[in-house]
Parts: C-alpha cells; sequence; structure tokens
C-alpha cells in the first residue's frame, strides 16, 4: 500500500507542471573530482588572427574569390581523401596483381564518371587550388597518387597534360609559406568562422 501511495505521488508531481511551460534539459558530461560533479563542456576551436589590410580593392576581390574557391574545392578534396584511402585498404585485401589491376581500371572509370561534370564546373585556379588541397589532405602530391595507384606513365601523362595548361600535378602544399592565407582561410571555413 505504502509503494502505490508513493508511485500516486510520483505521478502527481509529474502532473502538476504547467503545460505550457516550455523548459528544456541540457544533458551535459561531467565528471567527479573528490566528490564535486563538475560539468565538462567541449568548446570549438576559435582561431584568431591578426586582421588583414588589403592595399587596394582587388586585394579584397582576391580574398573574397579565394574564400568562394576553397568552400566549393575542400569538399573535393576531402571526398577524393576518403576515396583514397577506401580503395588503398580495398586493394590490400586483394589476392593477386591481376585482380588489383582488374578493380583499379573499374575504380578510375567510376571516378571519372562521378567527377567528370563537377571538374568540368571548376575555374582554372578552383584546379590549381584543388591539386594543392589533394597534397594537403593527404599528404602526397597529385603525381605520386597517380603513381603509386596507376603506374608511372600515366603520372607522367597526367602531369604533361597538366603542365599544358601552366599546372602542376607534383605541386606541393606551402601551409606556412606560399599557401599560409589559404591555410588561414581553411581553418577558418572548417570551424564555419568564414
Amino acid at each position: 500500500m505504502f509503494l502505490s501511495f508513493g508511485s500516486i505521488l510520483c505521478r502527481a508531481q509529474q502532473q502538476t507542471k504547467a503545460p505550457d511551460a516550455q523548459k528544456s534539459i541540457y544533458l551535459t558530461p561531467m565528471c567527479v573530482y573528490e566528490g564535486d560533479t563538475i560539468p565538462f563542456v567541449k568548446l570549438p576551436t576559435v582561431y584568431i588572427f591578426k586582421p588583414l589590410k588589403f592595399k587596394n580593392k582587388r586585394d579584397v576581390a582576391n580574398y573574397n574569390k579565394l574564400i568562394r574557391d576553397v568552400k566549393k574545392v575542400l569538399p573535393i578534396s576531402k571526398e577524393i581523401n576518403n576515396a583514397i584511402i577506401e580503395t588503398y585498404e580495398y586493394m590490400m585485401t586483394l589476392p593477386n596483381e591481376k585482380k588489383r589491376q582488374a578493380h583499379m581500371k573499374a575504380v578510375e572509370k567510376s571516378l571519372k564518371e562521378q567527377y567528370t561534370p563537377r571538374m568540368k564546373k571548376l575555374t582554372f585556379a578552383q584546379g590549381k587550388l584543388l591539386i594543392k588541397l589533394v597534397d594537403r589532405q593527404t599528404n602526397s602530391t597529385g603525381y605520386e597518387l597517380v603513381k603509386a595507384f596507376m603506374g608511372p606513365f600515366k603520372a607522367g601523362f597526367y602531369q604533361t597534360f597538366a603542365a599544358l595548361f601552366g599546372a602542376s600535378l607534383k605541386k606541393q602544399y606551402d601551409p606556412i609559406g606560399d599557401d599560409a592565407l589559404t591555410e588561414r582561410v581553411i581553418l577558418m571555413v572548417e570551424n564555419g568562422q568564414l
């Protein structure tokens, strides 16, 4: 009888709340330190850089163009990185070179079908930026990746083709030197600050 009476009181307490009161409940991770319960909240990293000083309107336009290009190309470079990792891991499970070559041809065909329409929409500057961002994501130049997966002949062919248009698959990403402004924009875009 006591237990049933206690459960009635609990139900009554739950029902006495005002129906129009909208209270939010937030579950926060916590830790107990010397008997005290301390909430643990992980705050996102906020990057703070010196304000940029532009010499003229052209520099401002170039900076805004860089932001636009990074926002367009960065997701593609991350997709390429994931595709490379998946392909490499799967190729390591294949028993012989013949099956690896067959799989590589199928992957190459699939990638061309998937990315050719998107690559055609990129500007020349976005294409060059993509080459650098692939190096940033994978820690390998585009030339090294093509050479590893498709062989030195195709790597040389693609490098020559890129050179005809003034680009290079061997271009490395330098976050401290030439690409410092690009790195700044990437960090801020990834963090949602731009």
